[in-house]
């Protein structure tokens, strides 16, 4: 069965500046990324229909036999075992919205051709910003069940670090363990290849540690947090999650946040996630061009790949930082930073394209790799669309 994970076009509008440069199914939800908890549990590799300008980083692959898959959706036994019940033109779906399909089309048809099964279950979706750290620590729960089943954990050599329900912890290959404390009582930890915790770091489960990743000494992770692939995370971290080659590395909080791609707060950066009034948080939507209601009296930051922020710099409840920010500056930043932003508070101006992409391609550059064409590609469309 070939695997496409497609974008729904209105889901995908409620997830930017995130989706600006990824599919929805790239989202890093739990441990995983919403595409590798299909690839892990089908036990074969993804391909995407998503955006035009994204295609040629993340491409399509059709076949006779395709099983569509809405890339928002998280995975869970039971609709793995309804998707394997569907024949060819067969759709499942939820309140009117497609799941999954199986087709021989290399486009995924409107109306199915067989049956439409509406799925009776509850499902993970993950159509808005704040459902990423809102799910985060149950698909954490949820990936690591998958991905150590039927596995043993490295041993702890490290005599000075202290654990609270050690069967609830998975250490992978070349992890680094100083002098640490690990409290798994309440939700697993992860802790991922050649990740390193640092002396005098305290960890709260659910909690997940990508590889590479490092915890500064004397870091602060509360649970429901993930820390992705080779970021380096400091100071009080609360129910966040950071995508991949992101950093947090010194003093300030962070919490009920999420952070792209190649993503750095300045020393003492600090988030607000709660209302000196209590009352809901409001982000701003690129889909109604003005601020939503979330629901929810806790959020931080949301902040697209490529964002940075200067010392000290503060951040109100439900900030939307978009794709290449530079922030900094004194008082709190606004509610919203349009993608290609330079400046703070009120005087901000346009981060023109050539100075962010060399900032892009030095920061690449500190962990020797390389910004691509077709990321350059990437970045110069949502450049011109910022405009």
């Amino acid at each position: 069965m070939n695997l496409i994970l497609f974008d729904d076009p209105t889901i995908r509008t409620h997830l930017l500046p995130l989706a600006f440069t990824r599919p929805v199914a790239g989202m890093r939800v739990g441990i995983l990324t919403i595409a590798e908890k299909w690839e892990t549990r089908l036990k074969t590799k993804a391909t995407y229909a998503t955006e035009d300008y994204l295609s040629k980083k993340f491409s399509i692959k059709t076949s006779s036999a395709n099983l569509w898959v809405n890339g928002a959706l998280c995975p869970d036994e039971n609709l793995i075992a309804a998707i394997a019940q569907l024949k060819t033109g067969d759709a499942l779906l939820k309140n009117s919205k497609i799941l999954a399909a199986h087709t021989e089309e290399d486009k995924l048809p409107e109306i199915a051709k067989g049956k439409r099964i509406e799925y009776p279950n509850e499902i993970t979706i993950i159509d808005r910003l704040w459902k990423i750290f809102q799910q985060n620590g149950n698909q954490i729960r949820s990936d690591f069940k998958l991905i150590t089943a039927n596995r043993q954990t490295n041993p702890i050599q490290d005599p000075h670090t202290r654990t609270y329900k050690p069967e609830n912890i998975f250490i992978e290959e070349g992890v680094t363990l100083h002098a640490a404390l690990l409290n798994a009582e309440n939700g697993p930890i992860y802790l991922g290849k050649n990740s390193q915790v640092q002396e005098g770091a305290i960890v709260r489960g659910p909690f997940s540690l990508g590889e590479g990743a490092i915890i500064n000494m004397g870091g602060k992770m509360r649970a429901d947090t993930t820390v992705g692939p080779f970021c380096k995370i400091g100071g009080e971290v609360s129910n966040s999650v950071l995508f991949g080659n992101s950093n947090k590395a010194h003093d300030g909080f962070l919490g009920n946040s999420v952070l792209g791609e190649w993503c750095n707060l300045g020393a003492d950066t600090n988030t607000s996630n709660l209302k000196n009034t209590y009352q809901n948080v409001k982000v701003w939507s690129y889909t109604k061009n003005e601020l939503e209601d979330i629901g929810s009296s806790n959020c931080g930051l949301l902040m697209g790949d490529h964002s940075k922020s200067g010392i000290g710099t503060l951040f109100n409840t439900g900030t939307v930082v978009g794709i290449s920010c530079n922030i900094f500056g004194s008082g709190f930043m606004p509610k919203h930073v349009p993608s290609f932003s330079w400046g703070g508070t009120n005087d901000f101006k346009k981060y023109e394209l050539p100075k962010a992409l060399d900032t892009a391609e030095r920061v690449m550059g500190r962990r020797n790799l390389l910004l691509s064409e077709t990321d350059r590609e990437i970045l110069t469309h949502i450049a011109k669309q910022a405009r």
